[in-house]
């Protein structure tokens, strides 16, 4: 018999098991939870459904803003922007999916700081489609296997991209050539999907082949860690006695399995 397959997040497993709902706040990320299923994902890493919504002329930024501050507080911005005619449904729904896989590849990343569940926590987008916590664990591994397939240097995910002079050998893509317009030696990947407007984990993919090519330049030793902080209200969880409980709790789930 085959092994079982170690989980990328014991804690988000006993989640899902339980049925809960709330926030997961991971070193490179949030995943929030329904009834044990994940509807949202946020990265400092990963460019929001705002900016994949906007950047490509989807949405006005306008309309997104207004969406936000009609029915943020309500927590149904997805369902105003569907109602008010300004994106239909299907395509939220794909992009809000694409969204969420993005984030949660980096907020389901190794990391050594503490894995911190807030109950009750909903996220102002409000529910557009729920995925299997399995799910979303299965894709972050297969994304995680595909870059290491491309190119085995897990330093140029962090370093600035620096163009390298023209070589012979294979011609960049029409995509991969409005990144190496970016790459500048100063913008991240990170940031060059911002720019873009491209999902995160697209970009890496694209990173890692133009290194691959020797377009663009493997760093020798691993960059600095710069990340854009998460918002304070899912970063900052006060130290009170609740919060404390939960985390024993947490340690205890996490090494009984």
């Amino acid at each position: 018999m085959t092994p079982a397959r170690a989980a990328v997040s014991p804690m988000l497993v006993r989640l899902a098991d339980e049925r809960a709902t709330g926030v997961l706040v991971r070193d490179h990320g949030a995943l929030y939870l329904a009834d044990g299923q994940i509807v949202h994902a946020e990265s400092p890493a990963a460019p929001g459904l705002d900016i994949l919504l906007t950047a490509n002329g989807r949405l006005a930024r306008e309309g997104w803003d207004e969406a936000v501050q009609q029915a943020g507080a309500r927590r149904e911005v997805a369902r105003f922007l569907v109602d008010s005619g300004q994106v239909g449904d299907g395509e939220l729904e794909i992009c809000h999916l694409g969204a969420l896989f993005d984030a949660a590849f980096f907020a389901l990343a190794p990391g050594s700081g503490p894995t911190r569940f807030r109950y009750g926590v909903a996220h102002w987008i409000g529910r557009v489609r729920s995925v299997p916590a399995d799910v979303v664990e299965r894709e972050a591994i297969r994304r995680r296997q595909l870059l290491d397939s491309v190119w085995p240097y897990p330093e140029v995910d962090t370093a600035p991209v620096e163009r390298r002079p023209t070589t012979p050998g294979p011609a960049a893509t029409r995509r991969q050539r409005a990144l190496l317009e970016l790459a500048d030696g100063v913008r991240t990947p990170a940031d060059i999907a911002r720019t873009l407007g491209r999902p995160a984990f697209n970009t890496l993919i694209d990173v890692r082949r133009l290194a691959a090519a020797g377009l663009v330049g493997t760093p020798a030793e691993p960059a600095a860690a710069a990340p854009h902080p998460l918002p304070s209200w899912v970063s900052e969880f006060p130290a009170d006695p609740d919060i404390a409980l939960l985390r024993r709790l947490r340690d205890a789930l996490e090494a009984s399995l």
